[in-house]
Order: structure tokens, then sequence, then C-alpha cells
């Protein structure tokens, strides 16, 4: 894709998030979020292949149906309030508006777009996809949270949390098993966004500080298989070895960053006397847990290193990776400053 275009794209994308950050009418935020649509389905095809073509297809149908549940909801709502702001949603447009947001995010049961729309395009793009795409519709939800249905929320993020750990349990594929990562982390949000939602945000922070240090990873040692991380081990080794910590901090294990959201939350849910529910949350991640640890042990332990004969890089020259290597340390070390980000 020529430069020009490209930069095109991507200043659509922020102006598309930007719009729905700063608008109080429902009409604008709907506008944004079709802008976003819009700019990342040429970043999608850049590539023509047919199944580039395919996730674009997919990804173009289920959020254009998202964005007319949207548009259906609010504009029942006006006829029955008079209103378009942003916070004047009634029980029944806010039932269906959620379900649009959830479906836009991929939450389960409404992800089945998510894991084929990310194994079909590239890792650039599954980064926005996976990132920045998130951003709009989580916070418009995190606006209107304190109109969500609790028995709604609670289902779709313990079904999320299922889905995540259990479709990724079986996964080779890079992209797949980041696409039902997202799927879990998505539901430890919604589960807590009604108790919390400062946590929520805080954890949707860390979710992708997390997720941009694997895709970027990824990225620099251009891999999309888990048997390609354990190859790329003699041209990079400590990109290797962070990324399979980056991987452990999104299993959730400390002393590491994705530790502390999972601590958080459970705590919280302990306090709002929902004991039982903290109980369901961290069996089911239990499934996640599984297919991660299993990951890094694959890898790490059973794979061959392949190690070259020459301490020399054959016809490679090293480049520097700054930002992968702050977004990686900062995946991997936040867990300290948690109490501190929290009061800011």
């Amino acid at each position: 894709m020529n430069p020009p275009a490209l930069t095109i794209f991507l200043l659509s994308l922020a102006i598309g998030t930007t719009v729905t950050l700063s608008s109080f009418h429902w009409l604008l935020a709907w506008i944004g979020l079709e802008i976003n649509t819009l700019a990342i389905i040429p970043l999608m095809t850049k590539t023509p292949h047919p199944r580039a073509i395919e996730a674009a297809t997919k990804y173009f149908l289920t959020q254009a149906a998202a964005s007319a549940l949207i548009l259906f909801s609010t504009t029942i709502n006006a006829w029955l309030t008079g209103e378009w702001n942003i916070n004047s949603l009634t029980d029944l447009p806010m039932n269906a508006f959620s379900i649009a947001i959830m479906m836009k995010l991929g939450l389960a049961p409404l992800h089945f777009w998510m894991p084929e729309v990310l194994q079909g395009i590239s890792l650039s793009t599954g980064l926005i996809l996976s990132t920045w795409q998130k951003i709009a519709p989580m916070t418009l939800l995190l606006q209107t949270s304190h109109l969500l249905n609790l028995n709604l929320t609670i289902a779709l993020g313990l079904t999320s949390i299922l889905i995540g750990g259990w479709g990724g349990i079986g996964q080779t594929q890079i992209r797949k098993i980041m696409a039902f990562s997202s799927i879990g982390h998505l539901g430890w949000i919604i589960i807590i966004m009604k108790f919390d939602q400062q946590l929520a945000l805080f954890n949707f922070i860390l979710y992708i500080i997390m997720t941009a240090a694997m895709f970027m990873s990824l990225a620099v040692m251009s891999t999309t298989k888990m048997s390609q991380i354990s190859n790329s081990w003699p041209k990079t080794p400590a990109l290797s070895a962070s990324t399979m910590l980056v991987m452990l901090s999104l299993a959730g294990l400390p002393p590491l960053t994705g530790f502390a959201p999972k601590l958080l939350i459970t705590l919280e849910l302990v306090k709002q006397n929902a004991t039982m529910l903290a109980s369901v949350t961290m069996f089911i991640s239990l499934l996640a847990l599984f297919f991660y640890l299993r990951l890094t042990y694959i890898i790490t332990l059973t794979l061959s290193p392949n190690t070259p004969s020459s301490l020399h890089i054959w016809r490679t020259t090293p480049k520097a990776h700054p930002f992968t290597a702050v977004m990686n340390t900062l995946a991997l070390i936040l867990l300290p400053l948690t109490p501190t980000m929290l009061l800011l």
C-alpha cells in the first residue's frame, strides 16, 4: 500500500475514534464507529489474498449489523424519551445497545467473526483490530455502564471467559490464539464494569498494553505459528524469551503485569459480596491458564532450538525496535506500580 493512502486510512481511524470519544450525541458516536469500520477494511485487504478478502467481508457484515442495531436502539430511545444524549437510554434500548456493542467487541456468544477475521489478516492489521478498534466501543460501554443489565453482563462475561479459554486450547495459529485471548480478557472487563468502572478501564488499558506487546513482538519475528517462535530463537533470543514472558503475563501469572487486573477484579467481586461469581470466574479462567502454560511448555522445552553452528546471524542485519522493547517491558513489570496507577 502506498504511503499517502496508508496515511489517509490511519488518520481516518484516529478521527473515527476521536469523534466517538468526544461525542455526547448518539448520532455522532455512531458516525465515529462507522468511520472506524470503513477505514480499517482497506488495511485488511492490502494483501490481495482470498483469506484477507474473506476476513474483510466477514468483518464488514458483522460491524454493519452491529451498527444498524446501535442506530435502531438509539432511535427507539429517542422516540421514547425525546433525547439523543448518551446517558439517556432506557431499559429496552439499553439491552439492544449492549448486545450491539458486545458484537462489535467480539464478546461470546457473538464472537464467531473474531478468530476467523484475525486469522485472515496481517499481524500489523491484527494489532490495530485487537487494540485501537476496541477503544471506541469500550468507551461507549463505559459511559453507559451505570445503565447496564447486571445479569446480561455477568452471563456474557462468564461465557466469554469460558469460550476464550476453551477455544484456545487446541490452537497452534498465534493469531487465533490472540483472538481467543482477547475474548477472554474482554470477559473479565465486562464482568467488573457494572461494579467498578475505574477498575474496568484500568483492566482495559493493561489489556491493550499486553496485546500490543505480543503483536509487535510477533511482527518483528515474522511469526504466525507457535513452532516458528522456537525457530526464531537463534536470531532474536531476547525477543523470543520476552515473548514467552508476555504470553505468561496474558495468562495472569504473578509477578507479571497480567496478574494485577485478575487480582483486583477478584478482590472487588469479593468486596461486593459476589464471592460465588469470583470463584466461578477464577475456576473458568483456569482453561486459559492451561493453554498458555501448554504453549509455553511446548515452545521452550519440547521443540528444537535449531541453534546454528556460527555465532553470526546469516544474511540478517539486526535492527533496533525501541517501541517493541518499551511495550514488552510495560507488559512484564507494571505489577509493582499498580497502586500508584490506580491512585492517578
